[in-house]
């Protein structure tokens, strides 16, 4: 068959409407703010720096997020739901000996040492002196745990109850927040991380049986 003849017989694309182009945009600045905040922290987040990663003109930037905040608060919405994404896979993909809270925690530690996790903590950090940042990170800390809570109970059905799951939620959370400065200080040189999550995995598979 000629190339003519192949070319002639390939799907033309649609263009694409002006919706997905604001979409793409969209996703493509939320992903750079996400990148700059993770090597760059709060501080070294601009959006001329956005802009410039995201390959867009500042003008294109200020339109869909006029503001630092509204863009740095965007972000990490979308970050979240990238994260999310990706646990629920990762667990999905475990060997079924593995699919357990066990497994469960294994990967939600992974995920708080990855660099985004990192950033956020920056960012709570930053927002202790900081009282513009602060409502913004006290918000994000709060949709944190509710998608935490959310995935537990899609994963682990009728285990605890409510009230129960989110005290333990809270936990965890805020363990592994401690840990996770902790590892970035030493990378757990010494192991202490890795007992207390070991300890932590033990109490958790005497309250959560394994899903059937």
């Amino acid at each position: 068959m000629s190339s003519r003849r192949r070319h002639e017989q390939a799907p033309r694309r649609a263009p694409r409407t002006q919706e997905e182009r604001r979409a793409e945009t969209r996703t493509r600045l939320l992903d750079a703010t996400v990148e700059c905040l993770a090597e760059l922290g709060w501080s070294g987040t601009s959006t001329t720096e956005v802009a410039r990663r995201a390959g867009v003109s500042r003008g294109a930037q200020q339109h869909h997020y006029p503001t630092k905040m509204l863009l740095v608060g965007a972000a990490l919405e979308h970050l979240l739901e990238r994260q999310r994404l990706a646990f629920e896979r990762a667990f999905a993909a475990l060997p079924a000996e593995r699919r357990n809270v066990e497994g469960a925690l294994d990967l939600l530690w992974e995920t708080f040492r990855q660099a985004p996790a990192l950033a956020l903590m920056e960012l709570a950090m930053a927002a202790r002196t900081d009282v513009t940042l602060r409502e913004l990170s006290i918000d994000i800390n709060e949709r944190i745990i509710a998608v935490i809570l959310e995935v537990f109970h899609r994963l682990f059905p009728e285990s605890v109850d409510e009230d129960t799951a989110a005290t333990l939620i809270r936990a965890v959370f805020a363990m592994f927040v401690g840990l996770t400065l902790q590892h970035s200080l030493d990378d757990d040189a010494h192991g202490h991380q890795a007992a207390v999550l070991g300890r932590i995995k033990a109490l958790a598979r005497l309250l959560i049986p394994d899903p059937a």
